[in-house]
């Protein structure tokens, strides 16, 4: 597993492995435990402080990538959370959660498909009740799939994607909102693609885009009841759905290399932002878009 300390002064460009990786093909969504190098979620490096004690999360795509590092992040911070997979990423969501209960954590899994509008109303109401309250909604599980021209994207694919990326979170967060209190966070995750969009990323940024736009207007909306909403947008980051359909093979072994960094991020660094906009500490902050990109700045 790829770790580096996030609390030593270093140089950020060497802090993690850089290109050139190994091609890698795994099917969707794939497993981030057969990774090379695996992904460091923050497992062994990240120290919590108390910053989100006694706060109920929903975290979905909990099982991987950044949203594995962020349920590693706020369980060590003193949240307990729900987190959402699909069945066939139940092997990397047991390791999670095995390690939060490890700790002391308090952690439900809830499989199922966030295409699907009843399951997504069904998942928030099981999270409400399983935590006895709800007062953090994040929402990170997405669907990338790289093709090289619209003509190869068919509707199957872009309904599927829409669904995952888009219409889970306004069924989600429409879920959602009734049941949170003042003070409450919403975070949603946007992409670099929201603004510098890939040419075989037409459908992924498309809902990306959309993002933005609608984490931007439902803050409007839910300051009104004391709900901060705001959204992270990393860059390439080293996560399990590169590999597994997000990027072309031929582009794996060099992933992240464009940024001026020259290497992918790692879950681990997008954690901490998280961290930071479920807390108080931003309490100041809403219908924000925070980049984490590796010095490819948003607009």
């Amino acid at each position: 597993m790829a770790t580096g300390n996030q609390y030593q002064m270093q140089d950020p460009r060497t802090q993690y492995p850089t290109p050139e990786f190994e091609e890698q093909p795994q099917p969707a969504p794939g497993l981030d435990s057969k990774m090379k190098p695996e992904p460091d979620h923050g497992e062994a490096t990240y120290e919590g402080a108390g910053r989100l004690k006694g706060r109920k999360a929903l975290v979905t795509g909990g099982d991987s990538g950044i949203g594995r590092a962020t349920v590693i992040a706020y369980a060590r911070e003193g949240a307990s959370l729900v987190i959402n997979y699909l069945p066939e990423e139940a092997s990397d969501a047991q390791a999670v959660i095995d390690l939060v209960k490890a700790e002391g954590g308090e952690i439900v899994g809830i499989p199922g498909d966030l295409k699907d509008e009843s399951f997504c109303q069904s998942l928030v109401q099981k999270a409400h009740q399983a935590l006895g309250g709800l007062d953090i909604v994040v929402n990170v599980a997405g669907k990338q799939t790289a093709r090289k021209t619209i003509a190869e994207i068919d509707t199957e694919q872009f309904d599927a994607t829409l669904k995952t990326n888009l219409y889970a979170l306004f069924w989600i967060c429409k879920a959602a909102l009734p049941l949170l209190p003042a003070g409450a966070a919403i975070i949603n995750t946007a992409s670099i693609q929201s603004y510098q969009p890939s040419a075989t990323l037409l459908d992924y940024a498309t809902t990306k885009a959309g993002i933005v736009g609608f984490t931007k207007a439902l803050a409007k909306q839910a300051i009104e009841q004391g709900v901060r909403v705001n959204a992270v947008a990393p860059g390439p980051v080293w996560t399990v759905l590169q590999p597994s359909g997000g990027q072309p093979q031929e582009k794996i072994p060099h992933f992240g290399e464009q940024t001026p960094y020259k290497r992918p991020g790692q879950p681990a660094e997008c954690a901490p932002l998280y961290v930071f906009l479920a807390s108080q500490e931003s309490s100041y902050i809403t219908g924000e878009i925070f980049g984490v990109t590796g010095g490819n700045p948003l607009p």
